[in-house]
């Protein structure tokens, strides 16, 4: 029996969703509508550093940019698939969605550490 990769790729997949429909909804309503609004303050640069020297914070935040990544790649992978009708190219365009993924966590890496 053949061993595929996709399994794991769903799950990085459904994990991007389920944190983009918790943390995406929240961010929208805080900088488009609460802190445009007056609100609630913008967060100062000094706070933000100093929110971003804790590594869990920091690690946290890569997980979530990963995962979102995944999930947009898995995404772009199978619409483009089907609306396209490029399947016949499935390799190269898997290849291409989450090598981005990849080199999208690694920049963030990089950013963050």
């Amino acid at each position: 029996m053949k061993r595929t990769l996709e399994p794991y790729l769903w799950l990085l997949f459904s994990g991007g969703g389920v944190l983009a429909a918790f943390l995406l909804p929240v961010l929208v309503l805080l900088f488009g509508v609460l802190m445009p609004l007056g609100v609630v303050d913008w967060p100062t640069a000094e706070h933000l550093s100093a929110l971003l020297d804790n590594v869990l914070v920091r690690l946290a935040l890569l997980v979530v940019a990963v995962l979102c990544l995944f999930h947009a790649a898995h995404r772009i992978r199978h619409t483009s698939e089907e609306l396209l009708g490029i399947a016949r190219f499935d390799l190269v365009v898997a290849v291409l969605c989450y090598g981005g993924a990849i080199a999208g966590g690694v920049i963030t890496a990089l950013l963050l550490f």
